[in-house]
């Protein structure tokens, strides 16, 4: 098993476990007190450990090699997995937001008591620790899968401090906790945009950064005494795995065996400065 996956399983184990936990005291606090926010807080934590389960299996199945049918790898399973999460995220929200107008036309008020604030600061300081570990992975792996669950884990965090900041105002004004559901759902539906633009570029293709072709440029320019006239330049990204295609542009009349050992010399630099596999084509110049 590669390095990276262990990452991933670990993490997903690791959000699986806390988050039940977690969902049990924040469905217990809500109701006791009878507050929707609290209770689609908890819906919120609990879709985090569906979301750690699709971790674990885009993980699993990234981590696969390259075969036959899937000469690249295997690696665009985690855009796959992560663009699930950003679905399941987009889904809780609306149907908070429906809750919570609900709620705001009935006029309920709730009156939240010691078990709510205990239970909302735990929450609180448990994802963020768990947002930290899953980002901290993310860069040892390079997952974007670890990053989404990461953001899954901080959009948790953050609609409880939402919900914390509510409480104290809770019991003196009947409209807190519909008006905290509604944060709430809007928080989950950014955290799930993020992800979803994100990722769906990712697998639609995008061009390579402006900073990237930049470096190139210049890396090119300091290791050749020629210049290379690079361009066409395209990037396709397979999880962790990235392919670049480009053109350089060389003397008509220089021989097949000169040319050759400029374009393997471009694409092992490419490889040992940016880690990327690269192809190059060469044109004449003209």
């Amino acid at each position: 098993m590669k390095k990276s996956n262990k990452y991933i399983i670990r993490e997903g184990w690791i959000s699986i476990a806390g988050n039940i936990v977690l969902f049990g005291f924040k469905y217990w606090a809500g109701i006791v007190t009878g507050s929707l926010a609290l209770i689609a807080d908890a819906w919120h934590t609990l879709s985090d450990s569906f979301s750690s389960v699709i971790v674990l299996v885009g993980g699993k199945i990234s981590g696969k090699p390259a075969d036959e049918d899937h000469p690249f790898g295997h690696g665009r399973a985690e855009h796959i997995a992560s663009v699930i999460i950003g679905v399941m995220l987009a889904i809780v929200a609306f149907d908070f937001i429906v809750g919570a107008v609900k709620k705001f036309s009935t006029h309920e008020q709730t009156n939240f008591g010691t078990i709510a604030w205990v239970v909302t600061i735990l929450s609180i300081l448990a994802k963020e620790v768990m947002a930290q570990y899953a980002f901290w992975a993310a860069k040892k792996a390079k997952s974007s899968v670890l990053k989404a669950d990461g953001w899954h884990h901080r959009s948790d965090a953050l609609s409880s401090i939402v919900i914390l900041a509510g409480i104290a105002l809770g019991n003196s004004f009947w409209w807190t906790d519909a008006v905290l559901s509604f944060i709430v759902a809007l928080m989950i539906g950014w955290a799930s945009y993020q992800i979803l633009a994100t990722e769906i570029n990712s697998l639609l293709g995008e061009s390579p950064s402006k900073e990237l072709v930049t470096s190139i440029y210049n890396t090119m320019q300091e290791e050749f005494n020629r210049p290379l006239h690079l361009h066409h330049i395209h990037i396709h990204n397979y999880g962790r795995h990235t392919e670049l295609s480009c053109h350089i542009k060389l003397p008509p009349d220089m021989p097949l065996n000169e040319v050759h050992d400029i374009c393997s010399r471009v694409e092992n630099i490419m490889m040992s400065k940016f880690g990327i596999v690269s192809t190059v084509h060469a044109e004449p110049i003209v």
